[in-house]
C-alpha cells in the first residue's frame, strides 16, 4: 500500500492525483516547484517501476514541466529526481528565472523559505489544475 515519506507530507502540499502520481507543491512560494511521487509502495528508483509505470511516469512528468512553464512563464525547468535525503521515487519539476534568489545555482539548500498563504495555494492549485485539463489530463475539481 501506497505512503507518503513523512518528510515530503512535512514539506509539500497535496495538489491532485494523476493515474501514476500524486503532485504536490514543495511548501516555498519563493518559486514554483513541483514533486511528483508514483503511487507505490516500496519504489525507491525508476527501475522499480514496470516499463509502462516507467513510460506513464515520464509522460506525467513532461505534462505537468510543459503545463507549469507556461502556465508561471518560466526561463528554465529543472527536473530531477535525487532521493539523496528521501529515498521514496518522487520527480521534481522546478520553475526557474533567471532572477530568482539562487540562480544559476541548485534550489537546494539556495532558496529563503517563504511558505504558501492558503491564498497563494488555491491560486497555485487553480492554475496548475486548470494547466493540466487543458493538456487532457481528466482531473478532479479542488
Amino acid at each position: 500500500m501506497f505512503e507518503l515519506h513523512p518528510q515530503l507530507a512535512q514539506d509539500t502540499l497535496y495538489l491532485c492525483d494523476l493515474s501514476l502520481c500524486e503532485i504536490r507543491l514543495m511548501n516555498n512560494a519563493t518559486l514554483p516547484w513541483f514533486v511528483l511521487i508514483p503511487k507505490r509502495a516500496g519504489i525507491h528508483e525508476v527501475y522499480q517501476l514496470n516499463a509502462k509505470e516507467q513510460q506513464q511516469l515520464w509522460h506525467e512528468t513532461t505534462t505537468l514541466s510543459q503545463a507549469v512553464k507556461q502556465t508561471f512563464a518560466g526561463d528554465k525547468l529543472n527536473i530531477g529526481a535525487l532521493g539523496n535525503l528521501v529515498s521514496q521515487l518522487h520527480m521534481h519539476v522546478v520553475v526557474r528565472y533567471t532572477s530568482d534568489p539562487a540562480w544559476p545555482a541548485p534550489v537546494w539548500g539556495n532558496l529563503p523559505t517563504q511558505t504558501y498563504t492558503s491564498e497563494e495555494f488555491e491560486v497555485v492549485r487553480n492554475a496548475v489544475t486548470t494547466a493540466l485539463n487543458t493538456h487532457n489530463f481528466d482531473l478532479p475539481t479542488p
